[in-house]
């Protein structure tokens, strides 16, 4: 019998909780240690999940030679420190989206994983989904003809959140969920963006509540792509070809694809595999690359990443969104 693959989690907060409950679903992935800058919330974590190991500091959890992979969950704000202090100690990393505040953050730290040949890979989950790899095999049989037109939405009402509305905590609906429409529109229809058209609306802390987003794509293709910490939205993402279009309910963990033809009828629906909580697929993917010897993931290789923060950090300088940590 094979031994269990051994999770640190840094950080003790939801999407921690989310991530706990993944691996204690995982048969070959044993959730071994947890770390909080304070003990006793370590301990209660601990307890909550059944972490074999409690630390009160990151570098113990990274120190822990047993630690096979760290899940970094922080708020994005403090990804970059997070992630060096892992890099010193040479350890893989999965890492929350989005991946850094900035992009010199995550081409500093990609730059240094090639350099100690550490691997890293950006936890955005929806890029490793079964589902999303059904989408695209279902757009290149041509059955809703030629793709012409993405529209994506999500929102939710969670301004209250500090990590939400502080600049200091990289807060802002773009990077907490614009990201995931950036990476909906970029996985239908790739980067060849020709021109960018953007607005926003800004809290009285300067950072962006709402947002819409229009990219223009090569070949007369466009994505027009809506974020909001304010209202809940129907998260849906729509594919529009000459013959039909595909409707994707909920593009933050697609639940189904339900195709339809010009006559607005349905042709088929397809439900996605059935899931733990569908971060099960991240964890899988980067056990698989680092048993392989591999520094990234096939499905969101670092040359993306990077991409899509300099895609970030461009929008947000249009809307004179502010971070302590950009650069003129």
């Amino acid at each position: 019998m094979m031994e269990k693959f051994k999770l640190g989690i840094i950080g003790t907060g939801w999407i921690a909780d989310q991530m706990a409950k993944t691996v204690n679903g995982m048969n070959e992935v044993e959730l071994y240690a947890v770390a909080s800058r304070n003990i006793e919330t370590a301990r209660k974590f601990q307890e909550s999940h059944g972490v074999t190991k409690a630390y009160g500091s990151y570098e113990d959890l990274v120190k822990d030679e047993a630690v096979e992979l760290v899940y970094i969950a922080t708020p994005h704000s403090h990804h970059y420190e997070n992630v060096m202090l892992c890099l010193d100690y040479k350890k893989p990393i999965l890492c929350e989206k989005a991946f850094t505040a900035t992009a010199w953050q995550a081409e500093e730290i990609i730059e240094r994983a090639h350099k100690e040949n550490v691997f890293i890979t950006e936890a955005i989950w929806t890029r490793y989904m079964p589902l999303s790899k059904t989408i695209n095999e279902t757009i290149e049989s041509g059955i809703i003809g030629m793709p012409k037109v993405i529209t994506a939405n999500l929102c939710y009402p969670n301004i209250e959140r500090p990590r939400m509305y502080l600049p200091e905590l990289a807060g802002g609906a773009l990077l907490d969920l614009g990201v995931y429409t950036l990476n909906f529109a970029a996985m239908i229809f790739g980067t060849d963006i020709e021109k960018t058209v953007s607005s926003c609306m800004l809290t009285d802390t300067g950072v962006d509540s709402q947002n819409s987003i229009i990219l223009h794509y090569s070949g007369e293709r466009m994505a027009v792509l809506t974020s909001s910490n304010y209202v809940k939205s129907d998260r849906q993402g729509i594919i529009s070809g000459d013959k039909g279009h595909i409707i994707v309910e909920n593009i933050n963990n697609p639940q189904s694809m339900t195709i339809v033809d010009n006559d607005y009828q349905v042709i088929k629906t397809v439900k996605c595999p059935k899931q733990i909580t569908g971060y099960e697929y991240q964890v899988y993917a980067s056990m698989e690359a680092i048993r392989e010897g591999k520094i990234e993931c096939n499905d969101m290789p670092h040359e993306e990443t990077i991409r899509i923060m300099r895609q970030m950090d461009e929008l947000r300088k249009e809307w004179n969104v502010r971070y302590p940590w950009d650069k003129e």
